[in-house]
């Protein structure tokens, strides 16, 4: 499953990837009993430990005076965390499993408990601090077809699907004709004893879920001239070892006022930069040769800084428009951890050092904020939020006509800027927006509502671009009316299990009368 995202990107694999575990967990008729805890952990740590293997690109951190060893130890300690993590929420899901699915003889009631499940989890995580690699991201940005199914119930769908067909092949297995006596090691010596009617609503089931997305990805997009607005980004590629002194300051003021200007030539109605392109606080932004650029030619900006909150301060997004005042601003509200504060910090910041080099402690905005812009409602996402699609639906449902993307991924390799296109491809589809992403060193892009990236930047170069854009004011399934899949299976699942409780129950009495 770990080589399902980039740099490998064998999306096909997530539909098969997780049914070998399905059949070790759940068989039960394999002998030696296999141990459920340790191989969901191994899986986990497999596939979170390789798709997240990027995070170590945060190393080395000297230039923030972070000595090297130290440095080391910090992008290891982040890397063995959050693959943990996600693994304990594999064991988790192989516990439930085991725990349950003993008593439930009917494979297709197995199928749905352990869908619900994996759904479930995932949905839990997702509301803490530490979210990244759902099963729904490995199809993006390849299999855009079955990504349309997050315009119904969001990326839960796409889990959803992914999970119910790899149950379904792993209770082909299960259930095939020389299941008696079964051995873990003689489980795949005869792949065509396992063609039974698991394996064929397997494929069914497939077939049907990317016809379904396919009728949603072919529904042409509606896009009166009204409604265009030529939008340019720049991607000033300021190296993180330099942004935040002298030289990297000078860079950013230099590189952002002539970008700027060169898109201003270019007939834009307005310019996009990433996060923290001006690592100032707002106050300091609005005497920038970066804002007189925009007083004189009177063309709005959206400029990444830093807001300040009491004594406090916020990463944030200012929306500059031709008078060089700030009409909006929206604060990230998603912080990642450690980066940009310290979980439990009373008890760990005395053994892990704020990584960022500002003296004051950020802190994230309001959740329930909109932001507005001279050209109606946008929907804003900064940098790890695009791994948070509550923050986009929310925003799409306060009436958000475009995605405002804004992001730096400098300390990585390029495989962790191709997630994050991924995922912004996801929150296009999913609001059925047009998204433009803005990143310091790559992957800038313009990404149309259907997913398709319509211009891709070079990774670790300076480039502007404009591209054409359409407000949209439609909202889907999911904006409307969000993760209703994931309740629904639970319910079902609870239902379907407490039947076969009741019904074993009640075989029980009739034994001992």
């Amino acid at each position: 499953m770990g080589l399902t995202v980039a740099p490998v990107n064998a999306w096909f694999l997530a539909w098969v990837a997780l049914a070998p575990l399905w059949y070790l967990v759940v068989n039960p008729t394999l002998r030696p009993k296999p141990f459920p805890l340790l191989l969901a952990l191994i899986w986990g740590i497999g596939y979170h430990g390789i798709a997240l293997s990027w995070i170590t690109g945060i190393h080395p951190m000297t230039w923030m005076g972070v000595p090297w060893l130290t440095s080391l130890a910090i992008a290891l300690f982040c890397w063995v965390f959050i693959t943990l993590w996600g693994a304990a929420s594999v064991a988790l899901w192989a516990t439930g499993m085991r725990i349950i699915c003993p008593s439930i003889q009917k494979p297709y009631a197995r199928v749905l408990i352990g869908t619900a499940l994996w759904c479930g989890i995932e949905t839990v995580l997702s509301w803490g601090a530490l979210f990244w690699s759902s099963l729904s991201y490995t199809q993006s940005p390849y299999n855009l077809v079955i990504l349309h199914l997050g315009q119904l119930s969001g990326p839960y769908a796409v889990t959803a699907a992914i999970v119910a067909v790899n149950g379904l092949i792993a209770e082909a297995f299960i259930n095939r004709q020389d299941a008696k006596d079964a051995k873990i090691f003689s489980a795949f010596l005869a792949p065509w004893r396992f063609v039974n009617k698991y394996l064929i609503t397997a494929t069914g089931l497939l077939l049907i879920l990317h016809l379904i997305g396919f009728s949603l990805y072919t529904r042409p997009l509606i896009q009166p001239p009204a409604a265009a607005l030529k939008i340019g980004i720049i991607q000033g590629n300021i190296p993180n070892q330099i942004k935040l002194y002298p030289e990297g300051l000078r860079r950013a003021l230099a590189g952002y006022t002539s970008g700027y200007l060169t898109l201003v030539n270019q007939g834009v109605d307005a310019v996009l930069t990433p996060e923290g392109a001006l690592p100032f606080f707002q106050r300091h932004i609005i005497g920038s040769s970066l804002v007189a650029a925009v007083r004189s030619k009177g063309v709005v900006a959206w400029i990444g800084g830093f807001g300040e909150k009491g004594k406090s301060y916020t990463n944030s997004l200012l929306t500059i428009t031709g008078d060089g005042e700030v009409f909006s601003r929206y604060d990230k509200v998603k912080l990642v951890p450690i980066g940009e504060y310290v979980p439990f910090e009373e008890i760990l910041g005395g053994i892990i050092s704020r990584l960022s080099p500002l003296d004051e402690h950020q802190v994230p905005g309001s959740p329930n904020q909109i932001f507005n812009t001279p050209f109606g409602r946008a929907i804003a996402g900064i940098c790890y939020e695009s791994a948070f699609p509550e923050v986009f639906r929310y925003q799409a449902q306060a009436g958000g006509q475009f995605i405002l993307s804004s992001s730096n991924d400098a300390h990585y390799s390029a495989s962790m800027p191709a997630q994050h296109h991924a995922q912004d491809i996801m929150r296009a589809i999913e609001t059925d927006k047009w998204a433009v992403r803005a990143t310091n060193t790559g992957y800038s892009a313009f990404v149309d509502p259907h997913g398709r990236t319509v211009w891709i930047s070079g990774h670790n170069i300076y480039e502007v671009h404009a591209e054409k854009i359409y407000r949209r004011q439609t909202q889907t399934l999911y904006v409307r009316w969000g993760d209703w899949l994931t309740p629904f299976l639970l319910v079902s699942a609870t239902g379907v299990w407490l039947i076969n409780f009741l019904t074993v129950q009640l075989s029980r009495k009739r034994g001992l009368n």
